[in-house]
């Protein structure tokens, strides 16, 4: 079986050489866009192309505002800023996902507490949500606090996993039913949608991420989205180190630099105009993969009917742990570079003492999961 799987690959992509996990892509005016940007002088964090992509990106998602960063953990800590979460609280999300995540929820002195994941989309789980603020959780001086660690609820960070939306309307529900303010992490989900609304525009707030690695890169940065005016206001006030208007540097409270530059602007520019057609190309790709699993019996992730994913990360799940071991040994030793699911972030030293339900689907995925190669095929298919 293993050896049908990477022949299959090798055939998706005809390559003969290493098949990398995703690789970036540039179809259109990246090198001419870059060129006039340096020509223009103005390469840093003040530039027309940072104004540019933040108007183009709102436009493209439906949000009434979008302050670009220097990148997604970034957007997600400023968002989590602004929305008003204080060191010694708590912020509710999953424990599967990268890293950054539970980072930013650190960097603002609170702890993540990790609840399941719906076992077909990978986020969130509106059951176990629900579970975990009725039964451990208790209004005290207007708050909802967890009742086993004694600090506030002060956010829930739900997140679209591989660029597959979850069920955020349910989730959204219920922390409106509990009064917790809602921070999307799309941070892999530019181009996904629930129903027709692009994600990371449900919450208070959400973010983006182009990493090299995501469907539209602009090397290094990130967005976060609202439809909040003060909260906009307030965000890109503090990501541009909190400075007064006028000559004179004066700030008036901590901020950050975490402006995106004007030169990862352009490329950003460049990239958005040739996204749908990147995005085609991978669920064309998603759905060669779907066709090949099914007729061999592994479980391939797929998005719900109601959901359009930009299907950035393609994964399956294999019987037991075992076999995906051998499968990820066999393949990358072969130059397909598949890669298993994150390491669940409770068992991460730093956050080993973070409040966590039984994670049993968290706990389930992260031992059979694996992410197969997803990058744009720039050949046509001889999978069919």
């Amino acid at each position: 079986m293993f050896e049908a799987i990477n022949e299959f690959i090798r055939q998706l992509y005809g390559y003969e050489g290493a098949v990398n996990l995703h690789e970036p892509v540039f179809l259109g005016k990246e090198r001419d866009l870059l060129a006039k940007c340096i020509d223009s002088g103005f390469v840093s964090s003040v530039g027309a192309y940072v104004d540019q992509f933040e108007s183009e990106i709102a436009a493209y998602t439906g949000a009434r505002f979008a302050i670009s960063t220097s990148n997604g953990t970034s957007a997600l800590h400023a968002a989590l800023v602004v929305a008003g979460v204080k060191p010694g609280e708590e912020v509710v999300t999953q424990a599967l996902s990268f890293v950054a995540t539970a980072n930013a929820i650190a960097y603002c002195g609170a702890r993540p507490t990790f609840i399941d994941v719906d076992r077909t989309n990978l986020g969130l789980s509106p059951t176990a949500l629900q579970e975990f603020f009725e039964s451990n959780c208790e209004r005290r001086a207007g708050c909802l606090v967890n009742k086993s660690t004694g600090r506030k609820i002060s956010a829930c960070v739900p997140v679209h996993v591989f660029g597959h939306p979850l069920d955020i309307k349910s989730i959204l529900a219920i922390c409106e039913q509990f009064e917790v303010p809602v921070i999307e992490d799309a941070a892999e989900g530019l181009g996904s949608k629930e129903g027709n609304q692009h994600l990371g525009t449900f919450g208070l707030a959400g973010i983006l991420s182009f990493n090299g690695n995501k469907v539209l890169t602009t090397g290094g940065g990130g967005m976060l989205l609202t439809n909040d005016e003060r909260f906009a206001k307030l965000a890109k006030h503090l990501t541009t180190t909190a400075r007064l208007p006028g000559i004179e540097y004066s700030h008036d409270q901590l901020g950050y630099n975490y402006r995106m530059p004007n030169l990862n602007a352009a490329l950003g520019c460049a990239q958005l105009e040739n996204l749908e057609v990147v995005i085609a190309n991978k669920t064309e790709t998603a759905f060669y993969y779907s066709q090949f699993f099914e007729k061999i019996g592994l479980e391939f992730i797929k998005p719900s009917s109601q959901a359009r994913s930009n299907h950035w990360l393609n994964a399956i799940v294999f019987n037991d742990r075992n076999q995906r071991d051998e499968f990820l040994t066999y393949s990358v030793q072969r130059k397909v570079y598949v890669r298993p699911a994150w390491r669940a972030l409770n068992q991460l030293p730093m956050y080993q003492d973070c409040f966590t339900d039984q994670l049993l689907n968290t706990r389930d995925i992260c031992d059979r999961l694996v992410n197969l190669p997803s990058s744009y095929r720039n050949i046509k298919s001889k999978a069919d």
